[in-house]
């Protein structure tokens, strides 16, 4: 891979995936708009501000436009996630956000790679293990419990988030869950976002026990497969550190580094 092809995916993720804004916004989500920036409240445990850049705002400018979101969500009482990309201008955001109040959560990799090779594999469970897609509130509640057991955390949103998706657009988003004797052991969805050739995939916490197994790339290959068949030529993935090894000797490729800074008041 050479610096020419990872420019030309980070072109195409930033061109066709920024900002990350539900199409159709379901209901109960409201998307606002203040400058370059985007704000989404209802979808998550709390707001989430996103952009394609800051249109080169610098300086007291820029500081202006952080200290209104704290006004903000302070009033609401509400916490929120600013996503900082790596590549994102001015050199001195971070620095900005930490000094208003934002906090540093742990850095994920933006990994993107074609659909095409990952598709044409065949996602194999390990024994014992069944891939099932679904839509139901019980078994996004069955989701959310397996993550809160490994995240050890309320992960309650996730229900609600997971269900205002589904209704929205059951086309636009697809959950897949791995069981093992009927309890949910790890969980991934897949977004097909409106007008690109992306299909991007979350998820995919696995209860310890179940690690090391395959699980995890079973999952990504079932949903690979479910983009092919929407026509989705690239895959998108914020990935942990966990994660990043498995996804990129599957073929996705390092573009990008994200870190969430949220704020609480």
């Amino acid at each position: 891979m050479t610096d020419l092809d990872v420019l030309t995916l980070r072109a195409a993720y930033d061109n066709q995936l920024r900002p990350e804004i539900p199409d159709p916004v379901p209901a109960g989500v409201t998307v606002e708009r203040d400058g370059p920036l985007v704000r989404i409240v209802g979808l998550d445990a709390g707001g989430f501000l996103t952009y394609r850049d800051l249109g080169g705002l610098t300086g007291d400018a820029l500081d202006e436009l952080i200290a209104r979101q704290v006004a903000l969500f302070r009033e609401r009482g509400q916490s929120v996630e600013w996503k900082l990309n790596e590549h994102d201008e001015p050199a001195d955001l971070a620095d900005r956000l930490r000094a208003a109040g934002f906090v540093a959560k742990d850095r994920e990799t933006v990994v993107v790679g074609p659909v095409a090779p990952l598709a044409a594999a065949l996602p194999v469970a390990p024994e014992g293990v069944r891939l099932r897609e679904v839509t139901s509130r019980e078994d996004l509640e069955r989701i959310a419990a397996m993550e809160e057991e490994v995240w050890q955390e309320d992960r309650s949103h996730l229900v609600t988030g997971l269900a205002k998706e589904i209704d929205a657009d059951p086309h636009s988003i697809t959950v897949v869950v791995a069981e093992a004797d009927g309890t949910v052991v790890s969980a991934g969805w897949v977004r097909f976002p409106a007008n690109t050739g992306f299909a991007t995939l979350w998820g995919g916490s696995t209860l310890p026990q179940w690690r090391g197994k395959g699980i995890y790339r079973a999952l990504v290959t079932y949903r690979a497969r479910l983009a092919d068949q929407r026509g989705r030529t690239l895959l998108q993935v914020d990935a942990s550190e966990d994660s990043r090894p498995i996804l990129q000797r599957l073929g996705l490729v390092p573009v990008t580094t994200t870190t969430p800074y949220v704020y609480t008041p």
